[in-house]
């Protein structure tokens, strides 16, 4: 399939200050800003950087990023699966992955965790896939926030809505092995029935159990 990518932008008056939202940008267009010393939560910042200019490049990679001035403060991104992931097993060429969404102290709070994910599902192109994330509850900074998991697990849902994702049900060990942890999906408009039935069978591979 042809991945079309198509740029839009939303500027954001944040309390910390003023910021952009945009993408998804080329790897190019990324290479050329100044990536944020406090984006650590996957990564140093500059392997980050290096690691998100080269999903950017990937036919179906998506990089929005959150932009002061001219430094990358906010980025979420979008690519296939990882191989080793349950979610890749079927190669089903319309699921795409949000793998990564990072916001830097200063500017977490303010909607902009919503607003990027908004932005993401501006472009029309993203009725042709089913989104998933992954929320395991030992990526979230409880330390940093102060939030109990299941407060934690409040607000990542409610973020994750703003761009249409919903709770879906799965039996993946990985996600079943603590209840916090869960899967989110947006099946957009155009996806066909029979990708639909192929993810359902990637959510339940033990059904036996059931």
């Amino acid at each position: 399939m042809k991945h079309v990518k198509t740029y839009n932008a939303m500027e954001v008056k944040h309390k910390n200050g003023d910021i952009i939202i945009e993408g998804p940008i080329s790897a190019e267009e990324l290479a050329s800003l100044d990536f944020h010393e406090d984006l650590i939560a996957f990564r140093p910042a500059p392997q980050q950087h290096k690691a998100l200019i080269g999903i950017a490049g990937l036919p179906e990679g998506r990089i929005i990023v959150v932009r002061e001035l001219n430094q990358v403060v906010g980025y979420a991104t979008y690519v296939y699966p990882d191989p080793l992931e349950r979610w890749s097993e079927g190669n089903i060429e319309r699921l795409i992955e949000l793998g990564a969404i990072e916001v830097i102290p200063k500017f977490r709070g303010g909607g902009v965790g919503k607003a990027l994910l908004k932005v993401s599902m501006m472009d029309d192109a993203m009725e042709d896939y089913i989104v998933i994330t992954t929320e395991y509850y030992w990526h979230w900074d409880l330390k940093g926030t102060g939030l109990s998991v299941w407060e934690y697990r409040k607000v990542m849902e409610k973020m994750m809505q703003a761009g249409g994702l919903e709770y879906f049900a799965t039996d993946d060990p990985e996600i079943s092995s603590h209840p916090a942890n869960c899967l989110m999906a947006r099946i957009g408009k155009r996806v066909d029935e029979e990708t639909i039935q192929r993810f359902d069978n990637l959510r339940f591979q033990n059904r036996f159990m059931y």
